[in-house]
């Protein structure tokens, strides 16, 4: 995504200030290249023996790395560490992420209604660095933010220790259907049912539309409404039937699919939504995975694929329902598959590929939600 940033006009600074080069060079590096060890403290935390204060949103692009600086420095230092997320983006702490406002409360003026970050950020400073006391080592280590209730909440540990991880299964929307995106989401295992299937096309590849993103632009990361994104046809969606009762899901979340593809390298991404009485439908965390077939499979070989989704925070409210998006691109967000090693050609100009899911006993598609 990156190089392709740095051929479109507004990024031209880059290339004014003489980093354009360097900074090609750096994106087109392979994951495994020496340089990147240089650069990443995973295997160091045992070092940083100092407290920290992390400070995240739900829709903040760092929210895993913050979440595995939190985790592992909590477990290898001995030193005090605290956790605030909040359901802010990336640098923007208003509490109105995309096209919602979580109230003056979520704000970093306002927090909670007891002071602001930057109050927060004094406490903590003159406690480790002037000793001065405060009460702010007294409280729970991690303040949360539940997105539904749009409510502050304290918590001793991350994942909470509470969570019940519970599978909800992807069912076929059915082939007499012709009606797009009513699949069904509930916690009943499949039996014998039809696979779905949808065409990629990376020439029209599915818009990003909000979500964990850090783009040039005012909003556009955040929450959004993806009713225009559903009504495509490249892709897949899961509903659960209105609920009857609140249902909070706080922590990270893994899709796994069984898949099989017309193309040798095929892209899954999944998206979890919140759809309120109203129809609309916000996006809460999305992930993407890359699964490879053999060459020639010809939709003979299945493959199962895992997509780890960032972690949320949101109470499902009664006559609200779960969604689950399914689709082989969100650009861009992510860069798009062009479908290498092609086996189904459509077109002189694209090269679409057939992606099938599968939900059956043997090959149950689903969803793992952490319920609270």
């Amino acid at each position: 995504m990156v190089s392709i940033l740095l051929q479109k006009e507004e990024c031209s600074i880059i290339e004014e200030l003489g980093v354009g080069e360097r900074l090609k060079r750096l994106v087109s590096l392979p994951d495994d290249d020496a340089l990147w060890d240089e650069t990443r403290i995973t295997d160091d935390y045992h070092q940083l023996q100092i407290p920290a204060y992390h400070l995240a949103g739900w829709y903040d692009s760092l929210l895993q790395s913050t979440l595995e600086n939190y985790q592992q420095m909590a477990k290898q230092t001995g030193q005090p560490q605290r956790l605030i997320i909040g359901p802010w983006t990336h640098g923007d702490f208003s509490g109105i992420a995309g096209e919602r406002s979580f109230g003056i409360h979520a704000s970093a003026g306002f927090l909670n209604q007891r002071g602001d970050l930057t109050n927060l950020h004094i406490r903590w400073f003159n406690y480790w660095l002037k000793g001065i006391s405060e009460d702010i080592t007294e409280e729970p280590p991690i303040k949360l933010f539940v997105m539904g209730i749009n409510q502050w909440r304290y918590e001793q540990s991350w994942p909470l220790v509470r969570t019940a991880y519970v599978p909800y299964y992807f069912h076929s929307k059915g082939e007499a259907n012709s009606r797009f995106g009513d699949g069904k989401l509930n916690k009943i295992m499949p039996d014998e049912e039809p696979v779905d299937s949808f065409i990629h096309d990376p020439l029209s590849p599915v818009p990003t539309n909000g979500g964990q993103t850090l783009f040039y632009g005012v909003h556009t990361s955040g929450a959004k409404d993806q009713r225009w994104i559903e009504e495509r046809e490249d892709m897949l969606v899961f509903t659960t039937a209105p609920l009857e009762e609140p249902t909070e899901v706080t922590g990270p979340i893994k899709v796994t699919l069984w898949v099989t593809s017309s193309a040798t390298s095929a892209d899954f991404n999944a998206k979890l939504v919140d759809v309120h009485p109203d129809e609309t439908a916000y996006n809460l965390t999305d992930g993407i995975s890359r699964v490879e077939f053999p060459t020639g499979n010809k939709n003979q070989h299945i493959r199962c694929v895992e997509i780890a989704l960032p972690a949320t925070s949101n109470v499902f409210l009664p006559g609200h329902s779960i969604r689950v998006e399914i689709a082989s691109s969100n650009y861009p967000q992510y860069d798009v598959n062009p479908n290498i090693g092609i086996t189904l050609q459509q077109s002189r100009e694209a090269k679409f590929a057939k992606q099938t899911i599968f939900h059956c006993r043997d090959y149950p598609s689903h969803i793992v939600l952490p319920i609270v």
